[in-house]
Parts: C-alpha cells; sequence; structure tokens
C-alpha cells in the first residue's frame, strides 16, 4: 500500500495482529497549510477489550521472556531501523504544519530517545528479567531472615493516550520505557495528526523485531477501552488538564487502581536574571530563547514558554527586541524551505488558541503581531490554520489572573515585569506548577535563590548562562535522561528520567525469607546464602561454569610498619594517621598509626587474585566500598571473595562478574567490604 499516495485514505489500526479499518469513512484530517483532506480517521467496530486481552495474553508474555539487554537490543534494532526511514516521516510530517527543523524535534528526536533508552539499558541495567531495589535489609540479629525488594514487569498492558503536537516523539518517548521494562502497549495518537503515527506504525510492524501484540495501534476515539482496564495496567495521557482529570476518575481506574500518569496544561515561565541588562550576553540569548519557544512548532509544545518575567527596568528594551525577532519570522507552507514556522496542526486549534488570547487580554495588552490577521509567505492564509507570533505585556502581573491560568497552545507568550528575585519567584509560582522553568542569569547568587524557589513547582529547572550557550539543549527540550513532566498543573506525573521511567511499568515487591531463598529469587548472592567452595579458583572458571555462591577464602598477610611507610612513601599518601603516632592516637578513632584504606585493598587484591591468564579479562572497578575497622601494625588480613552476580552480555563473548570481598582482621572483624568488578570470558580457550 502506498501510504504517500496524494488521495485522502482511510487510515486503520493495528490491532488483534492485523490491520483493521473502522466501519465508517471516518473524520476528514486536513493539511494544515492549504486545508485538503489528508486521511480519515474512524475506529468503529473495533472489540477494545479484545485488544486489551490480546496484548496482556500474547505480547506481556512474550516481552517477559526476554532479558533487559534483549530488550534494549530490540530497542536499538528499532530505532536504527525507523532512521533509516526518517525522510518518509518527515515527507509526511509538513502536513501536520510542521517545518524540517520541527519535525526534526518530532522525528529524530523520537528515535533518538528510543536508541537512548537501548544504550542505558544495556548500560545500567542486568541482563535478567527482574531489578533489585535498594539493598538487603536484615531482620533477624542471627542472619537467617532478611529482605530485598525487587522490580517486576506488569503483566497488563500500558494505554498512551497521546497529543497532537508531537505524533512521533510523543509516542516513542513512552514506549521506549514501556518496552524496557517488558510491558507492552496500546498506542492512541491524537487524531488529528494520527496519519504520521499510523505511518511510523506500520513501519514498526514491517520490521517484525517486536514481538506480536507488543505494540497495538488505535486511531480514531477509544470507545470503552477504559472500561476493561485492570490494576496490572497503566494508562498515560498528554494533553488538556479538563480531559485528564475526566480520565483520571474513570471508574475502571479509580475502582482497581490504575496506575495514571498525565502531562496537562502547563504555563512555563522563563526568568530574566536582575545581572542579565539589556547588552549583556545573558539577556540577548533571553531574547533567542525565548523567540525559538514561541516560533518551534508554532508554539504547540507542552514546554513552551508562556510566561516571560523580567526586571521591569529591561522590560521595554526587551519587547522591543522580541518585536523585531519575531518579526522576522518567516510564516507559511513548511514544505516550502524557506519558512520558519508553519501553521497550528488545525483550524480549530487556532480558533481555540485566538480564544485564549482573548481570554489574557483581560490582564495584558497586545505588543506584537496580529492574532486575526496572519501573514504568509506560502500556504493559504484563509484555509490553512496560520498565526503571527504573539506577543502580550501585563504592568501589573501580581494582581493578575488569566495570565497565570490560561494557556494559549500556540505562538503566544506575555511579557511581566518583576523588582526583586523574591517577586520573580512568587510570579513563576502562580502557574501553579509546570513542566520546565528557565533562569537567564550569571549571577551564582541570584540562580540558587531562583532555583531553589522554583523546583518544588516544577519538573525541570534550565539555568541559562554565557558559558553554557553553545552546549546548552534549551529550555524547551524534554532529554531522555531527565524527568519530563510536573506537579500541580501539570498533571502530577513523571516521564522519562532514564531508568525512573522504565520503574513506572514495574511493580516493587518486598521478598523476605532466609538468604538462600533470596539468592535464589533474585539471581544475587548475599551474605548468609549457601556458598561453595570447591577446591577450583573461581577466577580459573569461564561464565558457563561459575555459579552464584562461588567462594574462595584466602591465605593471610600480617600487616608490618615497614609495609606502611613504603607505601606512604610510593604513593606519596604521608597522611598523618599513618606517619605519626602520637598524632594518630590523638585521633579519636584510631589507637595509633594505621594502615591506608588503600593499602588494606591492594593486599586484598594480592591474596585473592589468580595471576594466570584465563577467563578473568579485567577488573574495571569497585563499587560501596567501605573501610570498617582501622588496621594496625601487626594486624593480619584475609579475605572471603564470593561469586555475587553473573552478567552476562549479550552479543558478546564476554559477560560482568560482580564479587562480593569481605576483608576481615585476626579477630574476624570486617576492616573492609566492597564489590569487585570484573570481565570474565563465557567459555574457556
Amino acid at each position: 500500500m502506498n501510504v504517500m499516495a496524494n488521495r485522502p485514505r482511510r487510515l486503520e489500526s493495528y490491532v488483534g495482529g492485523q490491520w483493521i479499518a473502522g466501519a465508517k469513512e471516518g473524520v476528514p484530517l486536513l493539511d494544515a497549510s492549504i486545508g485538503a483532506p489528508v486521511a480519515f480517521i474512524d475506529s468503529t467496530g473495533i472489540d477494545f477489550k479484545a485488544i486489551l486481552a490480546y496484548g496482556r495474553d500474547k505480547g506481556g508474555p512474550a516481552l517477559r521472556r526476554l532479558s533487559f539487554h534483549e530488550r534494549a537490543a530490540m530497542l536499538k534494532a528499532l530505532g536504527q531501523a525507523l532512521m533509516e526511514r526518517k525522510e518518509e516521516f518527515y515527507a509526511l510530517s509538513t502536513a501536520t504544519g510542521a517545518t524540517r527543523a520541527d519535525s526534526w524535534v518530532d522525528i529524530e528526536g523520537g528515535i533518538g530517545t528510543l536508541l537512548s533508552y537501548a544504550s542505558k539499558g544495556r548500560r545500567e541495567l542486568p541482563n535478567t528479567r527482574v531489578l533489585l531495589d535498594g539493598d538487603v535489609e536484615p531482620l533477624s540479629k542471627d542472619g537467617t531472615f532478611s529482605a530485598q525488594h525487587i522490580l517486576s514487569p506488569l503483566q497488563g498492558v500500558a494505554v498512551h493516550i497521546n497529543a497532537f503536537n508531537f505524533p512521533c516523539w510523543g509516542m516513542l518517548e513512552k514506549l521506549a520505557p514501556t518496552l524496557l521494562a517488558g510491558v507492552p502497549a496500546i498506542v492512541k495518537p491524537a487524531s488529528q495528526t494520527a496519519y504520521l503515527t499510523e505511518l511510523m506504525v506500520r513501519r514498526i510492524v514491517e520490521t517484525g523485531i517486536l514481538p506480536e501484540g507488543a505494540l497495538q495501534l488505535v486511531c480514531g476515539s477509544v470507545g470503552d477501552l477504559l472500561d476493561h482496564v485492570e490494576g496490572q495496567d497503566a494508562v498515560t495521557f498528554t494533553g488538556s488538564a479538563s480531559t485528564g482529570q475526566r480520565l483520571k476518575t474513570h471508574k475502571a481506574i479509580v475502582q482497581n487502581s490504575v496506575r495514571f500518569t498525565m502531562e496537562a496544561d502547563s504555563l512555563n515561565a522563563a526568568v530574566l536574571g536582575l545581572d542579565a541588562a539589556p547588552g549583556t550576553e545573558e539577556f540577548d540569548l533571553f531574547v533567542k530563547e525565548v523567540a525559538r519557544e514561541m516560533t518551534v512548532k508554532a508554539g504547540q509544545k507542552c514546554t513552551a514558554i508562556r510566561r516571560v518575567i523580567a526586571p521591569r527596568s529591561y522590560s521595554e528594551a526587551l519587547i522591543e527586541s522580541l518585536r523585531a525577532r519575531l518579526g522576522k519570522t518567516v510564516i507559511g507552507n513548511p514544505a516550502d524551505e524557506a519558512i520558519r514556522m508553519g501553521p497550528l496542526a488545525s483550524l480549530d486549534q487556532r480558533e481555540e488558541v485566538r480564544a485564549r488570547i482573548r481570554d489574557i487580554s483581560a490582564d495584558a495588552e497586545i505588543v506584537a503581531g496580529d492574532p486575526d490577521n496572519p501573514s504568509v509567505q506560502s500556504g493559504d492564509a484563509a484555509a490553512g490554520a496560520f498565526l503571527n507570533p504573539v506577543l502580550l505585556y501585563c504592568d501589573k502581573p501580581g494582581s493578575a489572573s488569566a495570565i497565570h491560568d490560561v494557556e494559549a497552545f500556540g505562538p503566544v507568550s506575555t511579557v511581566m515585569p518583576y523588582d526583586t528575585a523574591e517577586e520573580a519567584v512568587d510570579l513563576a509560582r502562580r502557574g501553579k506548577g509546570s513542566l520546565v522553568a528557565s533562569v537567564f542569569t550569571n549571577d551564582p547568587a541570584f540562580a540558587e535563590e531562583v532555583v531553589l524557589g522554583l523546583a518544588p513547582f516544577h519538573g525541570r529547572v534550565m539555568i541559562g548562562n554565557r558559558v553554557s550557550a553553545k552546549s546548552s539543549t534549551g529550555h524547551g527540550s524534554p532529554l531522555p535522561g531527565l524527568v519530563h513532566g510536573g506537579p500541580g498543573r501539570a498533571g502530577g506525573g513523571e516521564e522519562l528520567g532514564g531508568m525512573r521511567g522504565v520503574k513506572h511499568y514495574m511493580q516493587r515487591t518486598a521478598i523476605q525469607g532466609a538468604p538462600t531463598m533470596l539468592s535464589a529469587v533474585t539471581g544475587r548472592w548475599m551474605q548468609g546464602a549457601d556458598a561453595r567452595a570447591d577446591g577450583e579458583h573461581p577466577f580459573r572458571k569461564s561464565l558457563a561454569e561459575l555459579k552464584i555462591g562461588d567462594q574462595l577464602t584466602t591465605a593471610s598477610r600480617t600487616v608490618t610498619l615497614d609495609d606502611i611507610e613504603h607505601f606512604a612513601n610510593f604513593t606519596g599518601d604521608t597522611f598523618y594517621a599513618h606517619m605519626d603516632e602520637e598524632a594518630a592516637k590523638a585521633n579519636p578513632f584510631f589507637d595509633g598509626r594505621v594502615a591506608h584504606g588503600y593499602l588494606i585493598v591492594s593486599f586484598a587484591a594480592g591474596l585473592f587474585v589468580d595471576p594466570a591468564p584465563g577467563p578473568v579479562l579485567a577488573n574495571y572497578g569497585v563499587d560501596n566500598l567501605r573501610f570498617l575497622t582501622p588496621v594496625n601494625p601487626g594486624d593480619t588480613l584475609q579475605v572471603q571473595l564470593t561469586c555475587k552476580e553473573i552478567n552476562p552480555r549479550a552479543n558478546a563473548e564476554h559477560g560482568e562478574v560482580r564479587w562480593d570481598c569481605n576483608v576481615t582482621n585476626q579477630l574476624g572483624a570486617t576492616v573492609a567490604q566492597y564489590d569487585v568488578l570484573t570481565m570474565v570470558a563465557k567459555t574457556r580457550e
């Protein structure tokens, strides 16, 4: 099927393993620039209860059979396959009103998020199907009863209800952590731009990379789908607060305690510092950032700057600078390469923004732009959803309400003056919770006061100044490793944030029992669990031979004063506690001169290392190193080394092994405790 044919086409949903058109012709979806039909959308006739069951019964088990590394490899392959097809997505994206730059954020930004989670999954997660959360909790004095928190995948389906402004990124940024967690998804894109989401899902399905049932797509209304969600399901929503609140209080969601994540209205603020006077680099950066956030995606970004908070004495100069910069924005059909800002996504969306501008005008005056008379270089000014950037000014923002309550989801911002840092924070807080705020300043004291004041009310705060100008990702860019979400009006949810986003789709459970039983469940050895010493040095074993709990108890070594002095002179670490008997005795932690901590670690390595070439390829780190008992001259050290965790790497001839290293003295007291990390070959040569 040629999805790029000029004639409008009926969108199809991908459910139950097949593409299905709605029973009706559907509602026409129009090109945002010229008003011509692009597609028709309808989901009538879909059995929504059945597609939930299909995801749970087909997709879920298939994903849960894979380890985190296998799921990460799946995301990488998918991201690479989509990147090869990106030009097809760009070509269709112009119909949504997006320029090439706008589409880059949506298309390659979304694919980049898949690839980022693929990389993070391989680097930060074990090659297992369960995650450990925190340390072992001892529950008995004799060590026979302990607890460990684990995270395991939900056994339901994640339902993602997305917004119109990012038809690709909005889907992929939710899919990446969902699939990495091992949970299947049903994606419901906003209708107006669903044709681009549908195209991308078609290409995803064609790759055959995802297990069947891992991804389903609904083009059109979700009907009674939410009536059938259960306690193991999750629902995410991006859109208006009113719709989100209605969904959040849906009977099935409330009764079944279904996980619900919402990203809603957000009156994001940008604060110009008191030090950032006209003529400073920060002032110029601020003007550039505000103008960019007003015009990228025609201001249709949940992270766009809606409120521009600036020192009163700089406001006039700021307005003039913004008016001049915005006036140079070339508006028209994004299929034209000269265009820098396209239309809004639909005529209905333009009328919605115009209505919100009228609401805001109760508190503010328009100082740049005419919302009723768009000026375009290309496209159809009457049939297209064009709107010039509109800048407003509110002279008394402290006593106003509409500017802090109403979001015009388009190229619209309001300048509001302040006199003190405290007042700037207060104005930003009146947004009642937002996704992001930015502060442009080169004054560390101002940054500290304002950022700490903003943080409880925002999911992200960006500080901009001359130092970070070239490398900064900007006010409006959600990043895979950072939390995307905000408190209060913004919905109270969190997405992305690296592995934090993965854990939203997993259940945290406290497992209690004897250490050996817990080790069997978690795949990690812990103190008190069974251990084995079969006479062969564990370092002589490949991954194929090594078992959790394989243990070595070493010979012993006595630490002498000559050892301590030699180590001090050799390394240059002549800290008084190692060199001065009288001063060391005056220290409340020591009885006299003590061995260096790193001398203890070095001696321990000398005791447990097997020197011959073999399966152990490299030592790549030490985790959780603690020195617990001072070592004096004459003390004797011994090491108990236990294979703690085995993590084979996918598509490699080696894996990581974590060893529990417990160093004791002649009295049996632990003097040092840490994990040794090694690379070990999968088989012996």
